[in-house]
């Protein structure tokens, strides 16, 4: 996916946060616990982290007032947002922005995104980089560590392109559309298996992700510059092999040795394809994951 270089995207609001503020979650592992853990960080970077499904990693502490002084602003151009990741996480914030906009009523934005470095505070508690990228409902907002991107390229090599990349802050975007609608209110965020809220809150953002993308090339910048180049065929198969890899299904298998649907908290390799091609080849109306038997979940 690259960006017109004649586009704005200024309007993305996303700031740079230095490292090691904040308390870091979890310690380290050794021998076979290594390929375990980093596949559960991919896991996460991939699915992105509802707070809410974090056991015993984010600590509430809503009304807390949380030091943003020393953040920076980030201030790139479309052409630095084909080269640098942090910038193409700014580029996505602008295209975002404009999509939810008209599709949503009343639509308000996230308080912004938030890069940081090893670990950081947030509305929600504590993070680290060991945490994947999330959404906290409680400020708003939504955290990533780019380091991840490293940690993809390593384990998927093409599969962790552009596009793969932008699908990632998509999904994080659609948990915030799951916000503001009331998606997330009532839910049971604590249980588990192949049809639990929790696999229809992350295959709806999926849903929410293959959108946006499937519009993202339509989308202008005030001054009428479309922000991306046409999207290939090949960028989409590279987003779809990676949403295939991170299904709870394909993880199981891969670290356990075996699959247990009663611990699903994604959906499979297949549902999350499903879901966001459901979106790409639709809009927001369509990811209507809810309401509906588990077996039309994919």
């Amino acid at each position: 996916m690259t960006f017109n270089e004649n586009a704005d995207i200024s309007d993305g609001k996303v700031s740079r946060r230095g490292g090691g503020r904040g308390m870091k979650i979890g310690g380290g592992a050794g021998g076979g616990a290594i390929v375990i853990a980093i596949v559960v960080l991919l896991i996460q970077h991939f699915t992105g982290v509802d707070v809410s499904g974090v056991a015993g990693g984010l600590t509430g502490l809503q009304g807390q007032q949380i030091d943003t002084s020393g953040d920076e602003q980030l201030s790139c151009t479309a052409a630095e947002a084909n080269k640098d990741a942090n910038c193409r996480i700014q580029g996505a914030a602008a295209l975002l922005q404009d999509y939810w906009a008209d599709q949503v009523r009343g639509y308000t934005d996230p308080q912004g995104i938030v890069i940081f470095d090893q670990s950081t505070t947030t509305g929600c508690g504590g993070a680290s980089t060991d945490m994947g990228p999330f959404y906290c409902p409680n400020d708003q907002t939504i955290y990533i560590d780019p380091a991840f991107y490293d940690e993809l390229a390593q384990q998927f090599g093409d599969q962790a392109g552009a596009l793969a990349q932008l699908y990632v802050i998509g999904h994080e975007w659609g948990h915030h559309i799951q916000d503001i609608t009331g998606t997330m209110k009532g839910k049971n965020l604590s249980a588990t298996g192949a049809a639990s809220d929790s696999v229809r809150l992350e295959l709806q953002a999926d849903c929410y992700a293959g959108a946006w993308i499937g519009d993202a090339t339509a989308e202008t910048d005030e001054n009428g510059q479309h922000y991306l180049e046409p999207v290939t065929k090949d960028q989409i198969t590279d987003a779809l092999k990676a949403a295939a890899a991170v299904g709870d299904d394909h993880i199981q298998q891969a670290t356990q040795g075996s699959v247990n649907p009663e611990s699903f908290t994604h959906g499979t390799s297949a549902q999350r394809q499903k879901w966001f091609n459901t979106g790409l080849n639709g809009e927001p109306a369509d990811c209507q994951t809810f309401g509906i038997p588990a077996s039309q979940l994919g």
